[in-house]
C-alpha cells in the first residue's frame, strides 16, 4: 500500500463530472433514476450526513443516498417522501450489487431512516482483507493500488451541511464520485478474479 508522501506522487484518478451527475429530489425524477438504475447489474453506493457537533447528539441522517452506474451517478435527496420511498425500493432489491466502502454506519441509518434492509450490499473493505491486506483501506488507498491514481477528497465537503435542499456543485461532485469510484474498484477487483474485459478504466470529465 503506498505511503502518504508516494499518493502525492500519482497522478489523479480522473473525476466524474457534472454533466455526468443527476440530482434526484422528487417522485417523478427518482422514477426516472430508477429506471436507468435497473439497467445495470451493480451500483456504486455510499450515503451523506449532516455532521453533528454536540456531544450525545443523534444524525438524523441519511440526508443523501448515492447510486453510481460507470455512465452516471443519481443523488438522491430525501426530503420528500416519495423520493425516499424509492431509495429504499431500490435498496432493498436483490440481485443488483451495492458496492461501497465503510458501509456499516450506512446500513443501519438507512434501516433506520427508510425502514429497509439493503440487500446484496458488497463492502469493498471486507474484499481486501480477504485479499490479504491487514489495514482497513478505503477510497483512497483501494484507487492507489488497483489504478496506481489518487483519489481527492474534499475535507470541507465531507463536513459540510448535506441537509441543504439545494447542494453545492462541490457537494455533488463529492458525492457523485465516492459511489462512482466505488463502483469502478468493484469492476477492477471482479476482473482480477474472472479474467473479465467487460469494463473500461475509469475515465472522468
Amino acid at each position: 500500500m503506498p505511503s502518504p508522501e508516494e499518493l502525492l506522487l500519482l497522478q489523479p484518478f480522473p473525476r466524474m463530472g457534472l454533466d455526468r451527475i443527476v440530482v434526484v429530489a422528487s417522485a417523478s425524477e427518482a422514477a426516472l433514476a430508477a429506471d436507468a438504475l435497473l439497467r445495470a447489474e451493480a451500483w456504486g453506493f455510499d450515503t451523506e450526513s449532516k455532521p453533528t457537533f454536540q456531544a450525545g447528539e443523534a444524525s438524523e441522517g441519511p440526508h443523501v443516498i448515492q447510486l453510481a452506474t460507470l455512465e452516471r451517478a443519481f443523488v438522491f435527496q430525501l426530503h420528500d417522501e416519495a423520493c425516499r420511498a424509492v431509495a429504499g425500493e431500490l435498496l432493498a432489491r436483490e440481485g443488483i450489487v451495492k458496492a461501497g466502502f465503510g458501509l456499516r454506519e450506512d446500513r443501519k441509518r438507512i434501516q433506520h431512516k427508510l425502514g429497509v434492509a439493503p440487500q446484496d450490499v458488497l463492502d469493498l473493505d471486507t474484499v481486501f482483507r480477504q485479499r490479504g491486506y491487514r489495514r482497513q483501506m478505503g477510497i483512497k488507498a483501494a484507487v492507489a493500488v488497483l489504478f496506481g491514481q489518487r483519489y481527492q477528497k474534499s475535507k470541507r465537503a465531507t463536513t459540510s451541511n448535506w441537509a441543504r435542499r439545494e447542494l453545492s456543485e462541490s457537494q455533488l461532485l463529492y458525492a457523485a464520485n465516492d459511489a462512482w469510484a466505488a463502483l469502478c474498484v468493484y469492476y477492477a477487483l471482479r476482473e482480477t478474479l474472472t479474467g473479465s474485459s467487460s469494463t473500461a478504466a475509469p475515465a472522468g470529465r
